[in-house]
């Protein structure tokens, strides 16, 4: 069997890239890969998606994208892609235990977000541990909580989060940011945002929320207990593209390259988080879904295999 269009990765912009090609009446294929629903399911409640006012459980977005996607005859597979290889006229896509062909290929694979490995950490995430902002910053309005990291991305985070929370402490291991001069300053003019400089979390506190994080510092060694009723993650994302480096062209932190959602193979196209290092919200990547599955009608007409 030949599927028109195989999309690998199974978050907002597979999902959406999904339900218009079935919608299309081409023979589409999800691989699920490894994180089934993407960075939305390790979120609780999602209030800035359109269509649900009273907001909805990250979870349960990610399933009614799932089941509608179905719906029009989607083909769902929880594996885990390894290659793709072209072949004169389709590709095929190869997993740890199965090969695909197809016409196209749609890449949604997104992007992980980095964090500390630690027990707490994983245990906390979404009870008050986050690695965006901007999809959780409205739950701590009137809280103190702390950002990890010391890039322009932890700057933004924490400018963003005074917006609803009463303190920011911006926690780094080292006595100096790599974090561009204005936005330092930036984050430096802001009278709510405290810097803490050379020291690590070693755990994050809390049982069914966070109530602090234990600090290290890495010059004396002392330990302390810093309240914080959250913590945000913002040392970087790495996007879920290692698998593409021999096909087609990523930048130099490896997200794909692409003019609209087209790569630099004709029948690859790329959409969601493994594109979009800027914006990373659920909404933008199902946009992109839509464009990309939309490109691939067009260049399947195009191409009349």
């Amino acid at each position: 069997m030949t599927y028109d269009v195989i999309i690998i990765g199974s978050g907002p912009a597979g999902y959406t890239a999904a339900i218009y090609t079935s919608r299309a009446f081409l023979k589409t294929l999800i691989i699920a890969g490894l994180e089934p629903g993407g960075q939305l399911t390790t979120t609780t409640e999602v209030e800035n998606f359109p269509g649900f006012p009273k907001g909805i459980l990250g979870t349960q977005l990610m399933l009614d994208m799932k089941t509608q996607a179905q719906r029009f005859g989607t083909e769902i597979r929880q594996e885990i892609v390894t290659k793709i290889e072209k072949n004169k006229k389709t590709f095929v896509v190869k997993t740890e235990g199965a090969s695909y062909e197809t016409k196209t290929v749609i890449v949604a694979t997104g992007a992980s977000a980095m964090y500390l490995g630690l027990p707490s950490e994983k245990r906390l995430a979404g009870k008050g541990v986050s690695a965006c902002a901007t999809c959780d910053g409205f739950f701590f309005r009137g809280k103190n909580v702390v950002v990890v990291g010391g890039g322009d991305t932890a700057m933004e985070e924490a400018n963003f989060l005074t917006t609803f929370a009463t303190k920011v402490t911006i926690i780094h291991r080292r006595d100096e940011f790599r974090a561009s001069p204005i936005m330092l300053a930036r984050a430096n003019k802001n009278p709510k945002i405290t810097m803490l400089t050379n020291k690590i979390i070693e755990e994050i506190l809390g049982d069914s929320t966070v109530t602090g994080v234990r600090l290290k510092d890495v010059g004396t060694g002392k330990v302390e207990v810093y309240p914080a009723q959250g913590v945000f993650l913002a040392i970087g994302h790495k996007p879920n593209t290692d698998f593409l480096k021999d096909i087609i062209m990523l930048d130099k932190k490896g997200y794909v390259s692409v003019a609209g959602t087209a790569t630099n193979v004709p029948g690859i196209f790329a959409a969601g988080d493994c594109v979009d290092f800027h914006y990373r919200q659920a909404v933008v990547a199902a946009g992109m879904g839509c464009m990309a599955a939309l490109d691939v009608q067009k260049y399947l007409e195009e191409i009349r295999i």
